[in-house]
């Protein structure tokens, strides 16, 4: 991925890496967990053909700092710093296109009034997503250092990819090592979410919002994702036909499709 380097310092002082490139309207990147801002490669090229694109490492990765306690308010404040500092670039609110745990932070910063014009969301995860057995397991794992295991539980258990598929993925290479990073993100997002309450965050979103969800993505996304659509003032439902909750790197034009046709709107 091709861009400019830069870093701000988020409320708590928090470094925040960013990295921008492309022309066009300004269009915010939230990645979600286990990965850092090089997660939207599939769709980099796409994007920044269209818009002036900025993805964001959320904290605790790549070139973003961390805070000695976590608070998943922190990571709202962290989506709103950086859309306030683009808004200052651009002399205009920003897009943002938000995928997973990254959707939950992007909705947080939306609702702590964002200075965001309009929203797409890829199946932010709640509650349901982490069911306590799992989410013991999860600790028992790390505990052990068993972080294969946990990344595989995760994968096979959470986001509903075939065992097959995970197996396969051991032997992609990588644009870098996700253990790590699981291993110092994951159980602290995981219990963040065990007790969110994603409906009180939209109570005070105004902007209109796009729900992208994959049509053959586990229960839990569609539960959520129609939850938010009848929690938000105004919202519109998108599935990507055939897809689960990894259309960002299966089937990227047709999630660029989306978003193109959902931004372009006055």
């Amino acid at each position: 991925m091709q861009g400019k380097r830069e870093s701000i310092d988020s409320i708590d002082g928090t470094e925040i890496g960013l990295l921008t490139d492309g022309a066009g309207p300004p269009l915010l990147l939230v990645h979600g967990g286990m990965c850092r801002l090089e997660r939207w490669a599939p769709l980099w090229p796409l994007l920044t053909a269209r818009y002036t694109v900025t993805a964001m490492d959320r904290r605790g990765r790549g070139s973003s700092g961390d805070a000695g306690s976590y608070r998943i308010d922190a990571e709202y404040d962290d989506v709103r710093a950086v859309a306030e500092h683009l808004r200052r670039g651009a002399g205009r609110p920003v897009d943002v296109f938000a995928h997973s745990y990254g959707a939950v932070c992007a909705l947080g910063a939306a609702a702590q009034g964002a200075p965001v014009r309009r929203i797409a969301l890829y199946e932010p995860p709640g509650p349901q997503t982490v069911p306590a057995p799992w989410l013991e397991r999860l600790h028992a794992f790390v505990a052990a250092g068993e972080l294969g295991r946990a990344v595989g539980s995760f994968l096979i258990e959470v986001i509903g990819l075939p065992r097959e598929q995970v197996l396969a993925m051991r032997d992609t290479p990588m644009a870098y090592d996700p253990l790590p990073i699981m291993a110092n993100t994951m159980p602290r997002e995981a219990e963040a979410l065990s007790t969110l309450d994603l409906t009180a965050l939209t109570i005070a979103v105004t902007q209109p919002v796009l729900l992208l969800l994959g049509e053959t993505s586990p229960a839990w996304a569609p539960e959520i994702t129609h939850l938010l659509h009848e929690k938000l003032p105004e919202s519109t439902i998108a599935v990507l036909e055939g897809q689960g909750h990894e259309a960002v790197d299966l089937a990227p034009d047709l999630v660029a499709g989306a978003l193109g046709e959902f931004f372009a709107d006055a």
